[in-house]
């Protein structure tokens, strides 16, 4: 179920607009920008969908062990109630959303003046490059499944067998290392799309990169070992709602 819903997010990747995400790369004059073919579009979804399966195995293999939980779909997996497992999930969800949406705006008022001149443009532009069911699909399914069910749940397990072996279980501190390092790779990780559409970013622009989406990460890994997985969902999927919103409102790029 979980690998279904994540692939559902890769393949809404073939719905953005590359021509247009093309476009905003400032190529210099003597090269000649790259022409996204339909197989190139299909061949790129390969490399999400080998993390995805990676992350799915690892989180099967190590969420429980940590006493992670998906429990929608631990529900339907039993033959149980969905409504049931997602009981206690969405208002977590939904003020986590509100809190990361708040972090990552109070981040953008205070980096925007920083910015080199045209950034704040061309990541605005970015930005409408990207359909609604993209981000929602992608980010809110395939990103937690990826960092939260794959990446902490075996950064979690992996630091208990290495410094708390001798526990039972492991301590909350394996969890908070497990959630602060899966949220600092969550923001770097968004640093090769800054990257391609500023090839020499400033240092304030990695910093934003990083931190805005840190937060959130801090904020979904929270929900995920307090709620349940699929309260991250709720609140990521949340979040690009609200943040969708402040773009219409002028308060986001």
């Amino acid at each position: 179920m979980l690998w279904s819903a994540g692939f559902a997010g890769i393949f809404s990747l073939l719905l953005i607009d590359f021509e247009a995400l093309i476009a905003l790369v400032p190529f210099p004059p003597e090269v000649e920008p790259p022409v996204m073919t339909p197989f190139l579009k299909v061949l790129s979804l390969v490399q999400p969908a080998v993390f995805l399966t990676l992350a799915v195995i690892a989180g099967a293999f190590t969420a429980s062990k940590v006493g992670l939980r998906a429990p929608v779909c631990e529900a339907l997996a039993s033959g149980g109630s969905w409504r049931d497992g997602l009981r206690g999930q969405t208002i977590p969800g939904l003020v986590g959303a509100v809190i990361g949406t708040a972090g990552i705006l109070a981040s953008v008022t205070l980096i925007k003046p920083l910015l080199p001149p045209g950034v704040a443009e061309r990541i605005a532009a970015l930005g409408d490059s990207m359909p609604l069911p993209t981000r929602f699909l992608y980010g809110g399914f395939t990103e937690e499944v990826l960092l939260r069910w794959g990446l902490m749940s075996a950064i979690a397990w992996a630091v208990w067998r290495v410094f708390a072996r001798q526990r039972d279980v492991p301590p909350s501190s394996c969890i908070v290392a497990a959630i602060v390092v899966s949220a600092l790779i969550f923001g770097a990780g968004h640093l090769p799309l800054a990257f391609f559409l500023v090839p020499e970013p400033s240092a304030e622009l990695v910093v934003f990169v990083i931190a805005a989406n840190s937060w959130f990460g801090l904020v979904a890994g929270w929900l995920y070992w307090k709620r349940g997985l699929e309260s991250a969902i709720i609140a990521h999927v949340a979040t690009h709602v609200l943040l969708w919103s402040a773009t219409r409102a002028g308060m986001y790029f």
